[in-house]
């Protein structure tokens, strides 16, 4: 038995509404305002990813270690080119180190490492 249920992940930032913004469109999943420091988007089916507003935030540094990162999102895709236009448009920023052929790497508007994976 579960002791727990996996509801959200939580990415810290400067400002929320705008991840949520981003990845709602990604993902087209519900925009959901809580406060002003607190944005979701959510699935149909429940899942979720929280945007929590934090003062002074620094974005991570990848690959580099000085301000590491400790989480990213991988979300799969059917066509790698296609979703790469979408996602530039909506924002993101294609990281310059392109570790792999079956996935690229971006940055969101913070400053988040994000990879689309070919499905």
């Amino acid at each position: 038995m579960a002791i727990a249920r996996y509801p959200i992940v939580v990415l810290d930032c400067p400002d929320p509404k705008v991840l949520a913004e981003f990845y709602g469109a990604i993902l087209d999943w519900a925009v959901e305002q809580e406060d002003d420091e607190w944005w979701m988007i959510r699935a149909e089916y429940g899942d979720g990813i929280g945007f929590q507003k934090v003062e002074g935030f620094t974005p991570p540094q990848w690959p580099g270690q000085d301000k590491p990162q400790q989480m990213h999102l991988d979300v799969s895709v059917d066509d790698l080119d296609v979703a790469e236009a979408a996602v530039l448009k909506l924002g993101a920023t294609k990281h310059e180190h392109q570790p792999g052929t079956s996935f690229r790497v971006f940055l969101d508007p913070a400053g988040h490492p994000f990879c689309l994976c070919q499905a």
